[in-house]
């Protein structure tokens, strides 16, 4: 009989461990306080151009990561990015994205012209 009862128990324990798995999966799946890389920003930068139709020059999504990660861009902001989501997670942030973009738009996105 010992051997039904742990049986009996095993089911219920596994229902108590299922919220916090999930939980678990879900601030992971947040990005929690783990701020993406400058590469996973600059695949996600390229991710959304081209599902946008354009294409960033050579070396340029590179570019704006670098300056993206190294700003105070929360890591929300940075792992929408990465995401290849244009999405920020509050009005400050988006502000900062725009500055960010325009201010080194010519260093990044100028083709490079050198003979």
């Amino acid at each position: 009989m010992t051997f039904n009862d742990r049986n009996l128990r095993t089911p219920s324990r596994l229902l108590m461990a299922l919220p916090i798995a999930a939980l678990a999966f879900s601030l992971a799946a947040c990005g929690g306080s783990t701020r993406p890389s400058a590469d996973d920003v600059a695949a996600g930068l390229d991710e959304f151009f081209t599902s946008q139709g354009q294409e960033l020059p050579d070396g340029a999504s590179e570019c704006f990561a670098g300056y993206l990660v190294d700003s105070e861009l929360s890591n929300e902001t940075l792992t929408f990015l990465a995401n290849g989501e244009d999405k920020q997670s509050s009005e400050a942030d988006k502000a900062l994205t725009t500055k960010i973009l325009q201010d080194n738009l010519d260093e990044c996105a100028t083709p490079d012209t050198e003979e």
